[in-house]
């Protein structure tokens, strides 16, 4: 490890995006017993005791393994997406609340027109938080077409963090104010960290060696390679406490699970994490 870093305790058929958005509102609200705002813009955040009387009733009382393999059961009950769908998909999970015409990038916390995907520089396309290489699951649907770990992010940028595990320390990513990177480790800005840690953490849960794909976990070390593993687990569990799930967090995973039909428990429930990993 780099002598800089700091240790320290981290198909359905194609929808238009507006008919994602309308089935991301109904059936969040559905299920948080919230109501639309009036302006159109969503739902308020999930309410905590419809969602653990529905949702989450099968996890609630566990702790550890139990936690865990409770939370597996419940996640993986979802609609996949093909490679495809998920361009849409991130039009409308994304979208900038102050301008709809747009997405926010999420390492570089950009505001960027939703019809400039592509692969240019310059232009935002599907950035696997979970590398997909850390696992070789590609593009393939499943794991590489999850949209909870699936985000918008800058070419250059993307290619930048490439498959690099993520850790604290490294020099100024160009595109990505806040964002740090070095030839073993990626830290994204301080805004998205709990995000980051969230989406990796979520991945581990939801894909434990079943339905064809590969055991994800977590560990403590960087420079995983191609193994189905990511790090660094301490510095995860540290973003995950240090930066809480905001509004736009809460409303993507809401979006999310309008589309997919499944939610991220850690962004319910972040307390969930040192339940778990402990």
């Amino acid at each position: 490890m780099s002598a800089h870093h700091r240790q320290r305790p981290w198909r359905r058929p194609v929808l238009s995006i507006a008919a994602i958005a309308a089935v991301a509102v109904s059936t969040a609200a559905y299920a948080s017993g919230a109501q639309p705002s009036p302006s159109g813009a969503g739902p308020s955040a999930p309410a905590t005791a419809p969602l653990d009387d529905t949702y989450y009733e099968g996890a609630l009382g566990k702790t550890g393994a139990e936690l865990k393999n409770a939370l597996h059961t419940i996640i993986s009950e979802q609609t996949k997406l093909s490679y495809g769908e998920v361009w849409d998909a991130l039009k409308t999970t994304d979208e900038d609340p102050e301008n709809p015409d747009n997405v926010v990038l999420l390492y570089s916390g950009r505001s960027q027109a939703k019809d400039t995907n592509g692969g240019d520089a310059n232009d935002w396309n599907r950035e696997h938080v979970w590398a997909k290489s850390h696992g070789d699951f590609g593009t393939s649907t499943g794991p590489g077409t999850d949209i909870h770990h699936l985000r918008p992010e800058d070419v250059t940028v993307n290619s930048t963090r490439g498959n690099l595990d993520f850790d604290n320390g490294g020099a100024p990513v160009d595109e990505a104010p806040g964002s740090l990177s070095d030839g073993d480790s990626f830290e994204p800005r301080d805004e998205v960290k709990g995000d980051v840690a969230r989406m990796i953490l979520y991945m581990a849960v939801r894909y434990d060696g079943g339905d064809g794909f590969p055991d994800l976990e977590p560990n403590d070390q960087v420079d995983n390679g191609s193994a189905p593993a990511m790090g660094r687990l301490p510095v995860l569990k540290q973003w995950n406490d240090t930066d809480p799930p905001d509004a736009f967090e809460k409303s993507r995973n809401d979006k999310i699970f309008g589309i997919q039909k499944n939610r991220n428990p850690f962004v319910d429930h972040p307390e969930w994490v040192a339940e778990i990993w402990k």
